[in-house]
């Protein structure tokens, strides 16, 4: 069994004040329902479990019923970092599950090849995540405005969602996370701390996320050519 722990319980700060970015309207939905739209009609998905704020429960239980989203779902309060609102997640699973995906609400188009490919490398080596290669001349700074040197591209990857582990792997890396106190930006980054390799699947269509307003143009126009394919 495959799971999905959709994180929605962000405040999206950059998007500016009294902004939630997930209710934003693109393409003519909010971006979250294309979130979970997404995986509502992947085959290799079996439940859906969405780790929201806990006053917009009622929003997300709308969302469900104006959508007829199919999959088996569950609404979870999210904790106080992104790392909590995932153990959230995780701990609302389905005990049959096996394999899970962690993804942000707010990354609308991602491809169902892209799912299927990371939960596919993960069953066979634990962990898996969608990434890109980077094009672009990297500099890393003095920690101001001035440049300290140039980092060589050739092996860095931008990480991206979904990122897709046995459930047990994940749990272990999680817990591990917890009992030192650390802080992590993603769900890789727990893993690389107990030592569990991590497989990178080059997501090769764009797969942005909304973080600023700026985004939006960008993905509804994404959104857009996606309906028109299908």
């Amino acid at each position: 069994m495959t799971s999905v722990v959709i994180v929605a319980a962000g405040k999206g700060t950059r998007m500016g004040p009294e902004t939630d970015k997930l209710f934003l309207e693109v393409a003519g939905r909010p971006v979250v329902a294309h979130t979970w739209a997404r995986f509502d009609a992947s085959a290799c998905v079996d439940e859906i479990i969405l780790v929201v704020r806990d006053t917009m429960q009622p929003a997300f239980a709308d969302l469900a019923e104006k959508w007829r989203f199919k999959k088996p779902h569950r609404l979870v309060v999210g904790g106080k970092e992104r790392q909590d609102s995932v153990w959230n997640g995780l701990e609302a699973l389905d005990p049959g599950a096996e394999m899970v995906a962690i993804h942000d609400g707010a990354r609308a188009c991602t491809s169902d090849r892209l799912i299927a490919d990371t939960i596919e490398a993960a069953r066979t080596l634990g962990a898996a995540v969608a990434a890109r290669r980077v094009s672009d001349t990297i500099k890393e700074s003095d920690g101001g405005h001035l440049i300290a040197r140039t980092v060589e591209r050739a092996r860095l990857w931008a990480v991206q969602t979904p990122q897709t582990f046995r459930v047990e792997v994940i749990r272990r890396a999680l817990a591990a996370v917890r009992q030192q106190g650390l802080l992590v930006t993603d769900d890789a980054a727990a893993c690389e701390l107990i030592g569990q390799p991590v497989t990178l699947i080059e997501s090769l269509a764009p797969n942005p996320k909304v973080t600023v307003p700026v985004d939006l143009p960008y993905v509804e126009l994404l959104l857009q050519g996606a309906q028109r394919s299908t």
